[in-house]
C-alpha cells in the first residue's frame, strides 16, 4: 500500500503544477499556488506550526519551538531589510497593524482557541490530512467566526484605530513602524530595528530556557518525542551509497525535517513573496469568505453578505480559483498531501485522525469560532498578525504575541489536565508512529 501511496504522490504533484500552470488565468495565481505546495509540504515534513509553541511548552515542557519560531522571525525580518532598505515602504502591502484594544483582545480569543483545536489558520489546512474530523469541525466554524467578524473589524474603531502610531503608520493608517524610531541609526532604522527585534527574540529565548529548567526541577518535564526524532543525526552511508535505493529514499523524500530547517524554508518561501508580491503570508480572510460563499448555495444574495460583512459584493462573487489567497491556502492542503503521500504516510494518518469523542466537537468548534472570530479583532491571524508583521518591522506582531501566548494558557489551564508522564509519552509515540 506504501508503495501505491508513494506513486500516487508523485503523480498528485506532477498533476497540480500541470493543471496549475494551464488553467490558472495569471502567473500570479500559479506562483500563489507554488507557495502554498511549498508552505503545506515544509510545515508537514518538519511537523511544525503555530499552536505547538504554546501546547507543546505548556503540555510536554518543551520550548524548542517556541525558540526556533524566534530564530525564524529574526531571519525573516533580516531578508525583508533587503528589498525595504532604500525603498518607500508605503511600494510594498506591509501589515503595520493597529495596537489597539482589538489586537489584545483578539490576540486572547485566537490564542484560546488555538490550543483548544491544536491547530491555526494554517494548520487547519495541513491537520485536513492528518486529523481530518477535528481539522474539518474547526475549519467550518472558523470561517464562521470570520465572517461574523467582518462587521466588526470594518467598522469598530477599537479595531481600527492604533493608540500609537509613527510617521509610516500615519501613511498606512495603522500602527508603529520600527524604523521610524531609529531613523538615528545611519541604516535607515533598519539597523535598530533588527537590534530590537534580536532583544525580544532572545528575551523569549532566555525564557523558554529558564522555564524548561523549572520544569525540569519539578520532574515535569516531559519532553517532545517527534523534536527528538526530528533532531536524530541519520547521515547517508556515502561508502555504499546508491541513488536508488529504499536508504536513500527514505533520507530525500521521508525523513522528518528538523525545526530549524522547516524555518530556514519558510523564511526563504516568505522572501519569494515578498519580492514577487510585494506583500507577506496571510491564511485567515478566505475563510469568511468560503463561508459566505457557502450562504450562497442556501440562496443568500452576494449584496446581502456585503451588507452584512460591509465588504464589496464582488468578493463574495469572485470564483475560489480567482482569488489568490484561496489558491495558496489551495495549496497548502495539496503540499501537505503530497509529503503524507510520497512518504507512505497518508492512510496510517488519516485513519487515526477520523475518531473524535463526541465531546470533543463542542471543543473544535469553540476553538474555531474564537480563532475566528479573534483574527477580525486583530486584523489577523498566527501569519497575519504574528509573523508577517513582525517580519515587516510592525510593533503590533509582538503584542499579538503576548497576547496569544496568554490566551493559550488560559485554555490550557481550562481545558487540559495533566495526564502522568508515561501516558504523555505513549500519546506521543502513537502520534509519531502515523
Amino acid at each position: 500500500m506504501k508503495k501505491t501511496e508513494i506513486i500516487l504522490g508523485f503523480i498528485v504533484a506532477i498533476l497540480v503544477i500541470v493543471f496549475g500552470n494551464t488553467f490558472l488565468k495569471t502567473d500570479i495565481l500559479f506562483f500563489r499556488l507554488l507557495v502554498g505546495l511549498g508552505l503545506g509540504y515544509t510545515l508537514a515534513r518538519a511537523y511544525t506550526g503555530f499552536a505547538g509553541s504554546v501546547n507543546r511548552a505548556y503540555r510536554t515542557g518543551s520550548t524548542k519551538l517556541m525558540r526556533t519560531l524566534m530564530f525564524m522571525f529574526f531571519i525573516t525580518a533580516l531578508i525583508t531589510t533587503a528589498f525595504l532598505y532604500n525603498s518607500e515602504p508605503t511600494n510594498f502591502n506591509l501589515w503595520i497593524n493597529p495596537i489597539n484594544m482589538g489586537l489584545i483582545l483578539g490576540g486572547l480569543l485566537f490564542g484560546f482557541g488555538m490550543s483548544i483545536s491544536v491547530c491555526c489558520a494554517s494548520g487547519v489546512l495541513t491537520d485536513l490530512s492528518s486529523g481530518f474530523s477535528r481539522a474539518f469541525i474547526t475549519l467550518i466554524f472558523f470561517g464562521l467566526g470570520v465572517f461574523l467578524g467582518f462587521p466588526i473589524q470594518r467598522t469598530a474603531g477599537w479595531v481600527r484605530n492604533s493608540w500609537f502610531i509613527t510617521p509610516t503608520g500615519v501613511k498606512l493608517n495603522e500602527g508603529v513602524f520600527l524604523p521610524d524610531l531609529f531613523q538615528w541609526d545611519g541604516f535607515g532604522g533598519y539597523l535598530g530595528s533588527l537590534m530590537l527585534i534580536a532583544f525580544f527574540c532572545a528575551v523569549v529565548v532566555f525564557i523558554s530556557y529558564y522555564y524548561e529548567k523549572w520544569l525540569k526541577s519539578k520532574n515535569r518535564y516531559v519532553g517532545h518525542t517527534m523534536e527528538i526524532q526530528q533532531d536524530k543525526k541519520e547521515e547517508l552511508d556515502s561508502e555504499n551509497f546508491k541513488l536508488f535505493s529504499a536508504e536513500t529514499y527514505q533520507h530525500i523524500f521521508i525523513k522528518p525535517w528538523t525545526l530549524e530547517q522547516g524555518a530556514v524554508v519558510i523564511s526563504v518561501i516568505f522572501a519569494l513573496l515578498m519580492g514577487i508580491t510585494k506583500a507577506g503570508w496571510g491564511a485567515s480572510t478566505p475563510y469568511g469568505i468560503w463561508m459566505g460563499k457557502v450562504f450562497m448555495l442556501f440562496g443568500v444574495s452576494a449584496e446581502s453578505l456585503a451588507n452584512f460583512s460591509k465588504m464589496s459584493a464582488d468578493i463574495f462573487e469572485l470564483p475560489f480559483f480567482q482569488h489568490q489567497i484561496s489558491v495558496q491556502n489551495f495549496g497548502i492542503i495539496v503540499g501537505t498531501l503530497i509529503y503524507l503521500l510520497t512518504a507512505g504516510l497518508l492512510k496510517s494518518s488519516f485513519i487515526s485522525g477520523l475518531h473524535i469523542e463526541k465531546s470533543e466537537i463542542f471543543l473544535f468548534a469553540l476553538g474555531g469560532i474564537t480563532m475566528g472570530l479573534g483574527t477580525r479583532l486583530a486584523n489577523g491571524c498566527n501569519v497575519g498578525a504574528l509573523y508577517t508583521p513582525i517580519a515587516n518591522f510592525s510593533l503590533s506582531g509582538w503584542v499579538f504575541l503576548i497576547s496569544m501566548t496568554v490566551g493559550g494558557i488560559i485554555s490550557n489551564k481550562i481545558f487540559f489536565r495533566p495526564s502522568l508522564a508515561e501516558d504523555i509519552i505513549e500519546n506521543q509515540n502513537e502520534e509519531v508512529s502515523v
